[in-house]
């Protein structure tokens, strides 16, 4: 299993990143895969998921509205659209195939003006 994020960078605030992971490895369209992230001194925290098919995604309460989960099966790649950036979403993001233990390695995102 192999999964590698990327598209994370410096925004100022109100502004607008898009994330990418892709996995391989595994049959990706037939699971679950989901946004972490984690910022200095905090534990690690759930973002939102996308089932398989991507019928089902829940967010967390602090981003939904905000940010928007997708996939794209025949590329194996997930993404998190995030709109109405504050900085208190600066973290480091991972993709994590739900369930398991595998994670990719982050993206960090900074939110600053």
């Amino acid at each position: 299993v192999h999964i590698v994020e990327s598209g994370g960078g410096l925004v100022q605030p109100g502004g607008s990143l898009r994330l990418s992971c892709v996995a391989s490895g595994f049959t990706f369209s037939e699971v679950t895969m989901n946004w972490f992230r984690q910022s200095p001194g905090k534990e690690r925290e759930f973002v939102a998921a996308i089932s398989g098919s991507g019928d089902f995604t829940p967010y967390t309460d602090s981003v939904r509205g905000r940010f928007t989960i997708s996939r794209d099966n025949a590329k194996n790649t997930i993404y998190l659209q995030m709109n109405s950036l504050t900085p208190k979403d600066t973290a480091v993001y991972y993709c994590q195939y739900s369930g398991t233990t595998h994670w990719g390695q982050g993206t960090q995102v900074t939110v600053s003006s």
